[in-house]
């Protein structure tokens, strides 16, 4: 029986790969000969090749899984169904109100727990100083590896622009002072900061509750603890009910994207995706693998722990939908719920080093695309000044164009070329997000070795 199992089960592989084959084929004859084969063969193949993942799915039984054929099916449902797909963000959007609902209470729950419930006030501020620390160094060579992308690649040299992404209006983004950056640290009202999902904000106050909750006698502490613990081990099993919904979300975001925006347009600009994308695979190879085999971190386990938060990101462009599920993750992996629950939301503000590569490739290739030729002193310059901003405006809506913005405007380069990065912004937010996700799951077994804390 077993035997007959595992016969069934590769004769399934062989079909797949081989279909998969096929389709891949018809799309190349179909490419090179002027699009000669019919429509609806290529869209046949594609979905017979769905068929498969389905069935692959079925078997694994794993979320993970599911979440990776719902990005290839809401791909390809986009495609093929526009005038449907663009009707489905409604769907992704309920999905990302859920787990909104769910930072709030997760984040005060844990941080409480981990400061009052182990009266370990000092360890805060050790962690608070290594994470900084930690993430200013991660953070610069991320800015580093995508000036050196940008520049080898030349991604902005020669392209031609559609007329229709040199025309519109910026949205409107307000400016931000340094006192407003600082200011913008601390809660007026916390209910204002849960209803807004200011996360750094809710770090704050979460923190100093926590430190208030340590300071009081036993039989008031006490029962705090209890709550702040019951809350957080109930926030976690909702976490794994809304995730339940995450595969549909995932379809419905993929369809949305596709459909709202065309697969055409990765022909225009496929050059300046590209080089965002090696120039990710470079930070995770050059910094991130190396900090795991300096430390000695299973680098395996860990690719394992954070697949499915990654997945999530990449697919819904939002830290927030897999930060519960990221938490969740780290904690099985080893690390203390105290240090995930310090680390990751705190890192969500200041160690984003996905955006930080983005930023610096962006700024150059707004250069590039006008032509005007930035020296490497003056490029030196820009990274630093992108080094200090990027740590600042996490908060604020649209953090990315205010600080492209303001380097634009600040380094006397022209404000139209940002109209073609956000043609694709959605597209290339899928893969720094993924990479922010990736790095604040990493600081966190960083923190938690250096802090003696790490249990395999």
């Amino acid at each position: 029986m077993i035997k007959q199992m595992k016969i069934s089960k590769s004769y399934l592989i062989y079909i797949f790969f081989g279909i998969l084959t096929v389709s891949i084929c018809l799309h190349l004859y179909g490419a090179w000969f002027g699009n000669t084969l019919a429509a609806p063969i290529l869209a046949g193949s594609r979905w017979l090749v769905l068929v498969f993942v389905f069935i692959y799915a079925l078997r694994k039984r794993s979320l993970t899984t599911w979440i990776l054929f719902s990005m290839l099916a809401g791909a390809e449902f986009g495609h093929d169904f526009q005038a449907v797909a663009i009707h489905l963000n409604v769907i992704s959007k309920i999905f990302l109100n859920l787990i909104k609902a769910i930072i709030a209470p997760l984040l005060f729950g844990t941080l409480v727990v981990g400061i009052a419930g182990h009266s370990n006030i000092r360890q805060v501020g050790r962690m608070g100083w290594k994470s900084i620390l930690y993430f200013e160094i991660i953070s610069t060579l991320a800015l580093f590896i995508g000036l050196m992308a940008i520049n080898l690649s030349k991604a902005g040299v020669g392209v031609t622009l559609p007329k229709a992404m040199t025309q519109g209006t910026l949205p409107e983004v307000p400016k931000q002072t340094w006192e407003q950056i600082i200011l913008h640290v601390f809660p007026e009202n916390i209910a204002k900061s849960i209803a807004e999902g200011q996360v750094l904000q809710i770090v704050v106050f979460s923190i100093l509750f926590g430190i208030a909750v340590a300071m009081v006698k036993e039989k008031y502490r006490t029962p705090m603890v209890r709550f702040a613990e019951s809350l957080s081990e109930v926030m976690f099993k909702f976490t794994n009910i809304i995730m339940y919904f995450a595969p549909f979300a995932v379809f419905a975001a993929l369809a949305y994207s596709v459909g709202h925006m065309g697969i055409g347009i990765l022909v225009n600009l496929g050059q300046l995706l590209a080089t965002l994308y090696v120039a990710l695979l470079l930070l995770l190879l050059l910094v991130f693998l190396p900090v795991m085999l300096l430390l000695k971190i299973p680098v395996r386990k860990f690719i394992q722990a954070v697949t499915e938060p990654a997945t999530l990101a990449f697919a819904t462009t939002s830290s927030e939908a897999a930060l519960p599920i990221a938490m969740e993750n780290m904690e099985q992996f080893g690390v203390p719920r105290k240090i995930v629950a310090f680390v990751i939301p705190t890192g969500y503000s200041f160690n984003l080093d996905g955006t930080t590569l983005y930023l610096a490739l962006a700024s150059i290739f707004v250069a590039q695309i006008s032509g005007i030729h930035l020296s490497f002193e003056t490029q030196l310059v820009m990274m630093f000044t992108l080094m200090l901003t990027s740590k600042g405006v996490a908060g604020v809506p649209r953090a990315s164009l205010v600080i492209l913005l303001g380097t634009a405007t600040n380094f006397g380069l022209p404000v139209w070329p940002i109209f073609i990065i956000l043609g694709i912004d959605e597209l290339m937010d899928m893969a720094r997000t993924a990479v922010n996700v990736i790095g604040n799951c990493l600081a966190t077994v960083v923190i938690a070795k250096w802090e003696g804390e790490y249990d395999l």
